[in-house]
């Protein structure tokens, strides 16, 4: 089976298929020799790479310098599942410029979306979506971060943590609970729940606004913990009406989780791979590693695995732009089995190379750290579950 033959199904077009073969070819030329010992100095050179490669076109709206009049969920699967299968941290630095700028793009005012599309399309600019907080991971609704309104502004007061691309990225999508709304009832205090987020575009270097820790995980890419005291957001940059950041971010991970689930794609894709070019060559009582049954069985196990995945991610990816269709119960359905699949294909590839394959910088040593924390964000594999039922609920009679 060819490199790209997964990508002949009927979900894709000629376009997908010709930006497919362009970026693999693209990729490796560029990405074979990143030196990720630095990973702040790589990342803003994969970002300014990427953009100059015209790939992060494929994150914003043609008006804004994009590839397409819409963001096209199966150009984002197709990038990710691309870039994955070569370099985790250049999957990493386009999933974000993606992510980051995503509620710009969709409830941005058009003076923000003139102002900061371009640069993310060109690479200029680094973007970072903001929602996570200390006490507020998977259960958005018991977020602390607070903003009021004062004159012309908002005053964000909080925190926010797991941020990717925290301490490099030039603007910040950031979700606060807005003090200023009520409750439906009318009764004392900000509105609770998902009902009083709202969301606003943060400049770095904005005062009140600062770095209060980067985090190392096992996956190095960059990681921090945000900080604001009294940071005043003009009311300029609110994105979409006051009280409706929840929906805003849902909107947006709805969008872009079919690429995450992608990415475990392509991650997997390579550790099948390493793993057939090892077993062919790996020596072994006289045969070599491929020849032995158990092997056999392993492999077939490992692209089964692939298949089963890469069918729900092309179907989310492809009823969102052909069908027009909403699609959380899709896209969660891919995310949760691909990331679970990719694990599993990862792990046997790693069985399949023994001793080699714990040897620190080996590739399957840097994809089963890789794919780790992709079963964690943008929802971890629990939520997807939850995620699944719930839809299935409301949808019954």
């Amino acid at each position: 089976m060819g490199r790209l033959d997964h990508l002949a199904l009927p979900f894709f077009d000629d376009g997908h298929r010709a930006l497919a073969a362009q970026l693999d070819a693209w990729s490796a030329q560029h990405l074979q020799h990143i030196d990720h010992h630095d990973t702040d100095r790589a990342c803003r050179a994969l970002v300014r790479a990427l953009g100059d490669a015209g790939v992060l076109r494929h994150c914003v709206p043609a008006a804004f310098g994009g590839a397409s009049a819409a963001l096209d969920s199966r150009a984002l699967v197709v990038c990710r599942e691309t870039l994955a299968r070569h370099d985790g941290l250049a999957d990493f630095a386009f999933a974000m410029q993606g992510l980051g700028s995503g509620p710009v793009t969709l409830a941005g005012s058009p003076a923000l979306q003139a102002e900061v599309l371009p640069k993310i399309a060109s690479g200029a600019w680094i973007s970072a979506f903001a929602l996570s907080e200390p006490g507020a991971g998977s259960d958005v609704a018991a977020m602390a971060c607070t903003a009021r309104e004062d004159g012309d502004a908002y005053v964000l007061d909080g925190e926010k943590t797991w941020i990717s691309n925290g301490g490099i990225a030039d603007v910040y999508c950031v979700f606060a609970r807005d003090a200023s709304l009520r409750p439906p009832s009318g009764d004392a205090g900000e509105a609770r729940g998902t009902r009083g987020i709202s969301a606003f575009l943060v400049h770095a270097g904005t005062p009140g606004f600062e770095i209060a820790e980067r985090i190392a995980v096992i996956a190095p890419h960059p990681l921090a913990r945000l900080r604001f005291s009294g940071c005043r957001v003009p009311k300029t940059q609110l994105l979409g009406a006051p009280g409706e950041g929840f929906k805003l971010a849902m909107r947006t991970l709805d969008i872009f989780r079919a690429s995450v689930a992608a990415a475990a794609l392509g991650f997997a894709r390579r550790a099948l791979d390493e793993a057939l070019a090892h077993s062919r060559s790996r020596p072994m009582f006289g045969q070599h590693l491929a020849d032995f049954q158990l092997t056999q069985a392993s492999l077939g196990d490992m692209a089964a695995d692939i298949d089963a995945a890469a069918l729900l991610t092309y179907r989310a990816a492809w009823m969102r732009d052909v069908q027009g269709l909403r699609t959380t119960r899709e896209a969660a359905m891919a995310k949760m089995v691909a990331t679970e699949h990719a694990q599993r294909v990862i792990d046997r590839a790693l069985q399949l190379h023994g001793g080699q394959g714990v040897r620190v910088g080996s590739v399957v040593e840097s994809l089963y750290r890789e794919i780790r924390a992709l079963r964690i964000y943008e929802g971890a594999t629990e939520v997807q579950r939850l995620i699944i039922g719930r839809d299935l609920l409301a949808a019954s009679p």
